[in-house]
């Protein structure tokens, strides 16, 4: 059968449908250019300037705000506690999610629709409730956990969990893991559907391992998926507020600072605005820098 040639399509036909396809681009253009670019560039320019409440405008003051954070302790205090969640929550979160996922997707699919339906409440469920279930947990007094603890003859006495500084960043990054383990655990049981299980049965017919078949052949090809999980929940353990706000406040003695709840106190209780934005910034790179360094680790060929 004679292949019909088709004909090239005419300038003017182009110009028509490319002007139509930007004019069906605009409005998503026109929010991201204005609610997303300008904030952007604002950020960058107040964080060079000393605004503040009374002069939201400021005076250019260049890179000072930058060089006074690298002589704030609270700031390397708030910094430090972000690595340290970072680095402790990240690994946990993704190797805790892959197991639970791995060990789900081989059940009944009733029993892996109803895990996952339990992993993931935490994550449609309002921040505010679960940190009012967690607060009500650590309560000095009638916490569950002290009482269970007391109970069992684990410890003698109470131990104020969130009042304690040797305990309070832990017990943070303990809510943090739980709220943060549902969405990759459903993307993992949806990544190993995802698998080419003929390349699966032909390494077992060759005698491998259930280990090397995870290795070598299930691992490579859900690769994109712990990829899209690293990045997403390292930029929310960088983003760590509202369990703070709700919680603790930054205390005791600084002790639960992180980088965003100190720029949201510098902005909106000290009115520091040029400060709290050169804060913006300093976070942004650190999480644009850890993605980067994610992504070229993670690159398969």
């Amino acid at each position: 059968m004679a292949k019909v040639k088709q004909q090239p399509m005419s300038r003017e036909l182009a110009r028509r449908e490319t002007i139509s396809g930007y004019l069906f681009l605009l409005p998503s253009l026109l929010f991201f250019l204005v609610f997303v670019v300008y904030p952007m560039v604002m950020c960058v320019f107040t964080s060079l300037t000393d605004a503040t409440m009374a002069d939201s405008g400021g005076n250019f003051i260049g890179i000072t705000n930058y060089l006074n954070l690298f002589q704030d302790p609270i700031f390397i205090k708030a910094l430090i506690n972000t690595v340290i969640i970072v680095v402790v929550s990240v690994p946990i979160v993704c190797v805790f999610s892959l197991w639970v996922g791995a060990r789900i997707y081989n059940t009944r699919d009733w029993a892996c629709s109803a895990f996952r339906v339990i992993f993931y409440l935490p994550v449609v469920t309002g921040s505010v409730a679960v940190t009012v279930v967690w607060k009500w947990i650590y309560h000095y007094y009638n916490g569950v956990l002290n009482f269970v603890g007391t109970s069992a003859g684990l410890w003698e006495k109470n131990i104020n969990w969130l009042g304690d500084p040797k305990f309070a960043l832990g017990c943070i990054i303990l809510i943090l893991i739980t709220t943060s383990v549902g969405q990759p655990i459903v993307l993992y049981v949806s990544a190993l559907g995802n698998v080419d299980h003929t390349l699966v049965e032909a390494a077992q017919v060759d005698g491998a391992t259930d280990l090397q078949v995870f290795w070598k052949v299930k691992w490579p090809q859900i690769m994109p998926t712990t990829l899209y999980i690293l990045v997403i929940t390292t930029i929310n353990s960088f983003q760590c507020f509202a369990l703070i706000q709700l919680l603790t406040s930054g205390g005791p003695n600084h002790a639960t600072d992180t980088v965003m709840y100190y720029i949201y106190y510098s902005a909106f209780t000290l009115y520091k605005y040029g400060y709290a934005n050169a804060m913006g910034v300093v976070l942004a790179l650190c999480i644009a820098a850890l993605s980067a360094v994610q992504f070229k680790l993670a690159k398969t060929d």
